[in-house]
């Protein structure tokens, strides 16, 4: 089915109309972000005090870097993702310069056996979250545009996986392999939504999966991940060392955790708690029940970026919300699922909830521009009216 049959275009928002957006969205936002505050300080604060001196060191940091995402969550809803739709080009390719310029000595900074930073005098940033946000922007610009010539490959097919490919090529460079793959599920996902021929994304896809076995197959580290994902327990001190410490985490949790503060694993035991492995610790400190609630959070923000999508008054707008719903959901899916051992480990962030100023604003920017779709939503509530 061809997008133009798929989505039905109500009418345009009188523009005099005070903006509208989805208070339950924004409720989820604000509860994931104040809670990933808090766990980021119970998480890091033993290892923050022995490393560095400062046992509030990355809890400041987080908590500037919500303030930061927050006011740019509500500069995007004041706005409007409308005025975004022509920028959407120009910061395609601004982020795509920024990917390059981590490879610049002196403006490069690598950690890890990774070059993900940019140092720009105080400021440090990845480009990477720039990135994923300006290729929703893109993808929902070109999709909107293309609905009646999608199922031309030449035309709908072949321009967004080329501009998938110098993205997956810069961001393999850096390595960065598991955004790599988040970026090209979400492009085959929106291709599939806006109408585009199986046939064609099947072999997009065939070709694809010989290249990423390569690229596992090759790389020590990741072939080491998959064989520790297989079998975590044949070798619990060495490449399974991260998803024992994990299930260990989780297991210690039980139904309602150990409390606030709580966690032995983040004593120096399980590596990146207060980062890729945060919900580990929010399974060890509030259990099963405190699991649940970040997973229902979760669910909430997809059901309503969905129903954001299905409500906007365009199909940018439609693209748009289904974009950034989709890369959260990802995004989440693939760090619980690395969190329990359902997934090879990766060094990907818990969105809103890990530690990382460049995360948690680049996730608050998108949910604003997903609460500015949701003005077209049921049950909407004015911008700076009375409850």
């Amino acid at each position: 089915m061809s997008a133009s049959a798929a989505i039905r275009v109500p009418h345009a928002r009188d523009a005099s109309r005070p903006f509208r957006y989805d208070p339950v969205l924004l409720g989820a936002v604000l509860l994931l972000t104040m809670l990933g505050v808090v766990m980021v300080y119970s998480a890091s604060a033993v290892y923050a005090g022995a490393r560095l001196g400062d046992g509030l060191w990355f809890f400041k940091r987080q908590l500037a870097g919500a303030a930061l995402g927050l006011f740019a969550l509500l500069v995007a809803m004041r706005i409007g993702y409308r005025r975004l739709e022509t920028l959407a080009t120009p910061l395609l390719l601004i982020a795509l310069v920024l990917l390059l310029l981590v490879h610049v000595p002196g403006l490069g900074r690598a950690a890890g056996g990774a070059r993900r930073w940019l140092s720009l005098g105080p400021v440090q940033f990845q480009p990477s979250e720039l990135v994923k946000l300006a290729l929703v922007l893109w993808l929902a610009r070109s999709l909107s545009r293309k609905q009646d010539r999608i199922r031309i490959f030449s035309a709908g097919i072949l321009p967004h996986l080329f501009v998938l490919g110098i993205v997956a090529a810069l961001l393999l460079s850096e390595p960065d392999f598991g955004t790599t793959v988040v970026i090209g599920l979400l492009t085959f996902a929106l291709l599939f939504i806006a109408g585009a021929r199986v046939a064609y994304l099947a072999s997009g896809a065939a070709l694809a999966a010989p290249i990423a076995a390569f690229l596992v197959w090759h790389s020590r580290y990741r072939l080491q991940r998959v064989l520790a994902f297989l079998d975590p327990w044949a070798d619990p001190r060495g490449r399974g060392y991260q998803a024992v410490e994990s299930l260990l985490a989780f297991g210690a949790g039980g139904t309602a955790g150990v409390g606030l503060g709580g966690s032995h694993q983040k004593l120096f035991f399980l590596p990146a708690a207060h980062t890729d492995f945060i919900l580990s610790i929010v399974g060890e400190e509030l259990g099963f029940l405190g699991v649940s609630a970040v997973l229902l959070l979760f669910a909430v923000l997809v059901w309503r970026g969905l129903k954001a999508a299905h409500a906007a008054p365009d199909p940018f707008g439609c693209y748009l919300a289904l974009g950034i719903t989709l890369l959260i959901a990802l995004e989440a899916l693939v760090n619980a699922g690395m969190a329990l051992s359902l997934l090879p480990t990766k060094g990907m962030a818990l969105p809103f909830l890990s530690y990382g100023m460049s995360s948690a604003v680049a996730s608050l920017l998108a949910a604003g521009i997903l609460l500015s779709v949701s003005g077209g939503a049921g049950g909407s509530r004015a911008f700076g009216a009375p409850r």
